[in-house]
């Protein structure tokens, strides 16, 4: 693969525009390239130059060459040098500027014209890499004041007093510490007394034995430090271990956040909505420990990703500048290389070191100082292809077509549709029932494509949606579920109607009824620990969110299900008639008596408004806790869309032209609004600055 494609396949998709443009520098080297070509004098003199070396002195053969180089003047290596690098500020940034120095040679303005867009791309990446490496360091920051509230918390709730002792004791050191000053000399009693009370770093090293000022001379300090550190680890009892109680008073400005909560935590708050007192038990310590973890683990992502991208960057270019003097032949990326090592995107060391920090902290203080379990947490391997899964994909994909065309056969051959009692019957009956399983075959295959966009374009959409590292499913395992759920469907369909034509099978009609049934409750409803367990139960605890949305807070899978369900309306009526047509009996007979049913019918309409209703009230939800307008805008689409659902239903039961004029009318409105939203505020197809 050339580097152009593993470049961009390499590539941050979120920070992609930060990258170095390298097609269109490479494109800058071809033009460059085709006027060296165009321009090209002949080479005449090529041999006569070879031959004038035989006519040189001799240099013998005991003659050895000199192994230390020619010393140039600073004059010569500036002349023969192409170009020169220069640092210059510009909108109060750090920059670089090229000048290039052989102006006076045919061509050159090609030459100049790619280093001003090389100085360009340059400048673009060192400040885009700066800007975020200041942007870590203050996540970092943050993540440190956390990881000081998950400590005092954590010895709140286990109270260690094997370790410190009384808690009035431990509060009194934690105050001691606080306010000691750093001031005081190592050397002093004081300080003896007091260093091991002080952190011990990660890297050895305590507080107070780095610099300070008014020091004595360096070797007279090391000299200082080293009697002292002994003397600490003579004084130093057994049962301190070198540890310091946190600061307990750092408590008092915690809030414990809790994003999904439940029925009950969101009337009280709803009831009481100053209530914050944190409640130091050891679920809301588990609790804060897991989100602490996974905040470790997504930063420490993203340090390697900041990585990559410096490495990219720099190896780019590297690889065009060699370009450029393999086209010119020209020595020009010596220099300018040694330009990037020494800017900021080269030397600085930030990163690395807050990458080797996050793994100490990480393991000592989340994997219990387990180094393998932890980077197993911090670098989560990646799942193994398996050849069955892709092997399975193709015989369900096979089998599913085979079906289909011996399903097509089977009813042109017998006629099965030409007979107006026998046919009517079964599309009034079957129709519906293996619908929905085809709307759920459908939606797998829809969202095994979603999946598998979202891989080749790098979108971490397990992380996105909350999901364990390890337990998402891949496009391969939803193509061959749903093609699976498709052969299970097409063969029981097949099956009835064999057994419907044989004579000697007429009395299973009740029993091969449930086959759909079955095949519903073995895709959904199962609970072994079989078919993507983890991942059905999952979806199963998105949609009771959904059905009690303003009762549970709502995250990103939530409203995507719910606003998924939106188009689904179809699959949920016939869901409903699944009950009607099982709970009632009606397949024990083959006869369809919902639609005479009072409460089917009634149903019928708050089966079609759920979804929208369900949106409705989560939008409502997030205009109350983030105090946003624009989801009181969507909440009126869905609302919009709820009136005119309901008047088609209604239309559709009572044929008249009133609700004729009402269902065109509120429709209408419904696909104005929805479409506006859809496009101009989603899309941002209209606004200036989408």
């Amino acid at each position: 693969m050339k580097f152009g494609k593993e470049f961009a396949s390499q590539m941050v998709p979120e920070w992609e525009k930060a990258y170095m443009d390298y097609n269109y520098l490479k494109k800058l080297l071809k033009e460059v390239e085709r006027f060296k070509q165009i321009n090209k004098r002949p080479a005449a003199h090529a041999r006569l130059k070879r031959v004038q070396t035989l006519y040189r002195a001799f240099s013998g053969l005991t003659h050895f060459a000199r192994q230390d180089h020619p010393v140039t003047s600073p004059e010569s290596a500036m002349e023969s040098q192409p170009i020169l690098v220069n640092s210059v500020e510009e909108n109060g940034h750090a920059g670089y500027e090229t000048m290039f120095l052989m102006l006076g040679e045919q061509g050159a303005e090609y030459e100049l014209v790619y280093f001003r867009r090389l100085d360009d791309e340059f400048n673009k990446v060192n400040q885009f890499y700066r800007s975020k490496v200041e942007e870590v360091m203050t996540e970092a920051t943050s993540l440190n004041k956390q990881m000081d509230a998950l400590i005092a918390f954590r010895v709140k709730v286990e109270n260690p007093q094997c370790l410190f002792g009384s808690p009035a004791e431990m509060t009194s050191i934690s105050a001691d510490h606080a306010t000691s000053s750093l001031a005081t000399t190592p050397s002093s009693p004081r300080a003896s007394k007091r260093v091991y009370l002080d952190p011990i770093d990660q890297e050895g090293e305590s507080i107070s034995t780095r610099g300070e000022s008014a020091e004595p001379s360096k070797g007279e300090q090391v000299k200082e430090i080293q009697i002292t550190s002994h003397s600490i680890r003579e004084e130093r009892p057994n049962s301190i271990k070198g540890t310091r109680p946190p600061p307990l008073q750092i408590l008092d400005q915690v809030k414990l956040n809790n994003t999904v909560g439940t029925p009950r935590s969101t009337i009280k708050g709803f009831l009481n909505p100053q209530s914050t007192e944190l409640n130091f038990t050891r679920e809301n310590l588990k609790m804060a420990e897991q989100k602490l973890k996974q905040a470790f683990v997504e930063f420490y992502h993203k340090l390697h990703l900041l990585k990559s991208c410096s490495f990219l960057n720099i190896l780019a270019f590297s690889k065009i500048m060699k370009k450029y003097d393999k086209i010119t032949s020209r020595n020009a990326s010596k220099s300018y290389l040694k330009m990037v090592d020494e800017s900021y995107l080269g030397s600085s060391n930030k990163v690395n070191r807050l990458v080797e920090r996050v793994e100490s902290a990480f393991i000592k203080h989340f994997s219990n100082s387990n180094r393998s379990k932890g980077m197993n947490m911090l670098r989560p391997k990646a799942k193994k292809e398996r050849h069955r899964v892709t092997f399975s994909i193709g015989f369900f994909a096979g089998c599913s077509a085979a079906l289909i065309v011996s399903l097509i056969l089977i009813i042109r051959t017998r006629h099965l549709l030409y007979f107006k009692k026998e046919g009517a019957q079964y599309m009034e009956n079957m129709f519906p029932l293996y619908s929905l399983l085809g709307f759920i075959v459908l939606h797998m295959l829809m969202y095994a494509g979603n999946i598998y966009f979202w891989r080749r374009y790098r979108v971490n959409y397990s992380f996105i949606f909350g999901l364990k590292p390890g337990t998402e499913l891949g496009y391969r395992e939803v193509l061959s579920l749903g093609f699976g759920a498709a052969v299970f469907a097409l063969a029981s369909v097949l099956a009835i109607l064999d057994l419907q034509m044989d004579s000697k099978t007429q009395d299973y009609k009740s029993i091969t009824d449930l086959l759909p049934l079955g095949l519903l409750v073995l895709l959904i409803v199962i609970s072994l620990n079989i078919l993507y367990h983890s991942s059905r139960f999952f979806f199963l605890i998105c949609l009771f969110h959904c059905l009690c949305a303003p009762l549970y807070k709502v995250t990103l899978p939530d409203f995507l299900l719910a606003d998924q369900l939106t188009s689904q309306v179809q699959a949920l009526r016939s869901l409903e008639f699944y009950i009607c047509y099982y709970g009632w009996g009606d397949y024990k007979h083959r006869q369809n008596t919902c639609n005479k049913n009072a409460i089917y019918n009634t149903f019928y309409f708050i089966v079609a408004v759920v979804p929208y209703w369900s949106r409705l009230l989560q939008c409502l939800r997030r205009l109350f806790e983030e105090q946003d307008r624009i989801q009181g805008y969507n909440g009126l689409k869905y609302f919009s869309t709820i009136v005119a659902v309901s008047v088609r239903t209604a239309y559709s039961l009572d044929k008249g032209m009133s609700w004729r004029i009402v269902a065109w009318v509120s429709s209408a409105i419904a696909a104005i609004t929805s479409t506006y939203r859809d496009l101009v505020i989603d899309w941002g197809l209209l606004q200036k600055h989408a």
